[in-house]
């Protein structure tokens, strides 16, 4: 006896009514009960009644898995109303990680061969929706043959279900590529936008379907022209548009066939003109037909000027009252920057005018082209008006605003006075927001323009004293007062206001920073140095400098109490050496100059000799006791390869020339690769000098954007000693271009476990990136 339940709306009212989940829990419970009962007892009559419950339980997210059967007994009826009901549940309590919905090929086999157009189309859309590849390929055939059907209602469904099949089986495409031509005479609007979404999808899947289907580019190109010029019918209107859905998909299936293609490019070129000029704005309908034109239009060998006209119609967008339509065009204006920069420079005021944006999304877009619109042209305007949105943006912006700003000053500045000024109202306004590297460039700047150290050093004090919350503006203030604080005192600067600083205010000053909550252990470094280096510049007495460093040699912090004590050591013990060893740093060179060449070999020829001398001799007896000690190892087969050191004791030893043997190539190593970009390190040992690493790094591009403002910056453990030289560039060329190279030279006398930590930055496809990593995986060779 079947057990009484609900029906379907009264089970929808009462689950509605209930007033908590805990009752409606209860009443679900209850019902699946029932409906459990139900299927036991087997009514053929009530069982898609039963069915029907338990989708919508399912639809609430409960569990209805033991209702899956049911579906496959349902669907194996005679009767429509149980198949209908059928159908539904297999799409949705089926799919293709259960072993059951293998079970429903026949079911579905069966009704497709059937002349009933309904039961066909359900058929169709269960198969479409949830088939797997062994069933797409058992049943291709009747697809294939519902294709060619008399009747549109089938065949629209036929196509959408051969669409899926070809993503679950791309081997079938060949089955398919006849039948779309037939079917691009259609005339109905289902059909027609069902092909261009198969063709779509074989184009992108096969090769072989992409010169198929590029012999029927003019056929496409009349199809929109129509539809462009006498509209294709009303009832497919949108707004005044000739059907925008089926203008869009013609448009990005000729997108697809007219890329690195010369003449099916040529081909489509006068219409994509006609519908960029024609289509109206008004409305969202004509802007997405627009914008879909304007993509093809960049994609495809098109002409110049039908390139200038993309361009100007995603500068339009920028006008545009919609959000979402001037976002979309900023992105698109952001991705074209690269290859057609002229034209989209035409609309930087548009750009600019955009970084005022209330919109978070909105405005960080055009801060991204606005960076990268600045060239040395423009570059002065440019970052004026960075700076102002500089001072006005939001915090969560203020990072990548002062980053772009400092990149393009480096890259871009006229002068070197322009380029300090730059840096210096960067940090100002946004110092605790800056790279890790603006402190070390700003002095690097600063030290090797010599003619300008008094006009820094004038500036730099002035921003101190009016503000010492911003720390990397601390940092660089105290290293150039330390270094150039006799120009601060001579007052003679004529490129800065007139300025009149006492001794005392400095050293004033630079205790304030010390005492300064606000400032981090770092900091606090840079203004003791500076205090012991003014002790050497500084006409006065140097009792109070003594006394500021003897109160931090006890000072909590370890590194601060370590530079006290050395400190404190100069004056007492070594003061006759104290002037010498505070000198000014030298200039250093920026670029590839001769000059700086043989200062890089100088200073690696010095950092070799105290490696060297940094290295103890072993006594002779401890080279004895290892001689005597090879006389207990075992057999050389068993040990490896010999210890090249302990040969090279014998060979002395016993007066025989040493000729060392050539050691084996360490094997390259990739260590990074996101969106095409990838780093690989190749290892060399120059023999003369074993303790040596060379470590060339080379960053390679196969993506289709130039990857810009590439810096690579690199860390070892304290034991080891790290010279990093300029890179080759900063722009890795797109498509596998010319690479950048940069060598890292590393010393490790000690012979210590090599870890490699990596921070790379750069902009890639419109986003700024920022990777930090660690490489643990070194061969052995590399530190042995």
């Amino acid at each position: 006896m079947v057990v009484s339940s609900l029906k379907l709306q009264d089970l929808i009212e009462e689950i509605r009514s209930a007033k908590t989940q805990a009752q409606e829990r209860e009443v679900i419970q209850k019902e699946c009960a029932h409906i459990r009962a139900s299927f036991r007892d087997g009514d053929p009559l009530q069982r898609h009644h039963q069915l029907a419950k338990l989708l919508y339980v399912h639809m609430l997210g409960y569990p209805a898995h033991f209702g899956q059967m049911e579906c496959l007994k349902l669907i194996a009826s005679p009767r429509f109303t149980d198949k209908r009901v059928g159908y539904l549940g297999a799409m949705l309590l089926l799919d293709e990680r259960q072993d059951a919905h293998l079970l429903i090929t026949n079911s579905i086999k069966n009704d497709l061969n059937q002349g009933f157009q309904p039961v066909q189309g359900l058929a169709l859309c269960t198969l479409s929706a949830m088939g797997s590849a062994e069933m797409c390929r058992d049943l291709v055939p009747e697809v294939e043959k519902l294709l060619l059907q008399p009747s549109p209602y089938v065949r629209k469904k036929a196509v959408l279900t051969a669409v899926h099949m070809i993503r679950k089986a791309p081997d079938l495409s060949d089955v398919f590529l006849p039948l779309c031509t037939q079917l691009l005479l259609e005339r109905h609007h289902g059909i027609l936008m069902g092909t261009m979404t198969l063709i779509t999808e074989l184009c992108e899947r096969s090769p072989a379907a992409l010169r198929h289907f590029r012999k029927v580019v003019p056929q496409l190109v009349q199809i929109l022209r129509t539809l462009v010029t006498t509209g294709y019918s009303a009832e497919h209107s949108v707004a005044g548009i000739s059907d925008p859905f089926l203008q869009v998909q013609i448009l990005r299936l000729l997108r697809i066939l007219g890329r690195n293609h010369e003449e099916s490019s040529e081909t489509m070129n006068d219409l994509l003109a006609q519908v960029a000029t024609n289509t109206d704005t008004s409305q969202n309908a004509g802007s997405a037909v627009l914008f879909e034109t304007v993509l093809t239009i960049m994609d495809i060998r098109s002409a110049a000027g039908l390139r200038v006209l993309a361009i100007n119609i995603l500068g339009r967008f920028l006008l545009n009252s919609d959000r979402n339509i001037r976002y979309v065009a900023l992105t698109s204006l952001l991705q074209l920057v690269q290859s057609d920069h002229g034209a989209v420079q035409r609309h930087r005021p548009t750009v600019v005018e955009c970084l005022r944006e209330s919109d978070a999304s909105l405005s960080r877009r055009a801060l991204e082209l606005s960076l990268a619109l600045v060239n040395s042209a423009n570059v002065r305007s440019m970052t004026r008006e960075l700076q102002a949105f500089l001072e006005s943006c939001p915090p969560d912006l203020r990072a990548d605003c002062a980053s772009g700003i400092l990149l393009a000053a480096e890259r871009f500045a006229p002068t070197k006075r322009w380029h300090i000024d730059t840096i210096l109202h960067v940090l100002t306004t946004a110092g605790a927001h800056v790279r890790d590297d603006a402190v070390a460039n700003l002095t690097q700047l600063i030290g090797g323009a010599q003619e300008l150290h008094a006009y820094s050093v004038r500036r730099l004090y002035t921003a101190l004293a009016h503000d010492i919350s911003q720390q990397p503006l601390v940092q660089v203030a105290a290293w150039c007062i330390g270094e150039y604080g006799d120009f601060l005192l001579e007052g003679n600067c004529e490129e800065a206001e007139p300025l009149e600083v006492e001794e005392e205010e400095v050293l004033a000053l630079l205790e304030k920073v010390l005492q300064s909550h606000l400032s981090l252990p770092a900091t606090r470094a840079y203004a003791l140095t500076a205090l012991m280096k003014l002790s050497t510049r500084l006409r006065g007495d140097n009792n109070r400098i003594r006394q500021v460093v003897s109160i931090y040699g006890s000072c909590m912090d370890v590194e601060l109490q370590q530079r006290a004590v050395e400190y404190n050591a100069l004056f007492r013990k070594y003061d006759h050496m104290r002037a010498a060893i505070l000198e000014k740093m030298p200039l250093v060179e920026r670029g590839g100059s001769q000059a700086e060449e043989g200062e890089k070999e100088s200073s690696e020829a010095t950092l070799l000799s105290e490696a060297t001398a940094s290295t103890p001799t072993e006594p002779q007896a401890s080279k004895l006791l290892d001689l005597l000690h090879l006389l207990d190892e075992p057999p050389r087969e068993a040990q490896g390869p010999p210890d090249a050191s302990a040969e090279g004791t014998l060979m002395h030893l016993l007066d025989l020339p040493c000729v060392p043997a050539p050691s084996a190539p360490i094997p390259d190593c990739k260590v990074f690769e996101r969106e095409g970009v990838q780093l690989n390190l190749s290892f060399t040992r120059p023999p003369e000098t074993p303790a040596l690493l060379l470590i060339t790094v080379t960053t390679t591009n196969s993506s289709g954007g130039d990857v810009t403002h590439f810096i690579c910056q690199a860390a070892v453990p304290k034991s080891l000693q790290l010279q990093l030289q300029a890179p080759s560039g900063d722009t890795v060329p797109a498509r596998s271009g010319l690479p950048v190279t940069q060598l890292l030279r590393i010393l490790n006398p000690n012979k210590a476990p090599l870890r490699l930590k990596l921070r790379l930055m750069y902009h890639h496809l419109g986003q700024s990136v920022q990777e930090t990593f660690e490489v643990n995986n070194l061969p052995v060779e590399t530190w042995q």
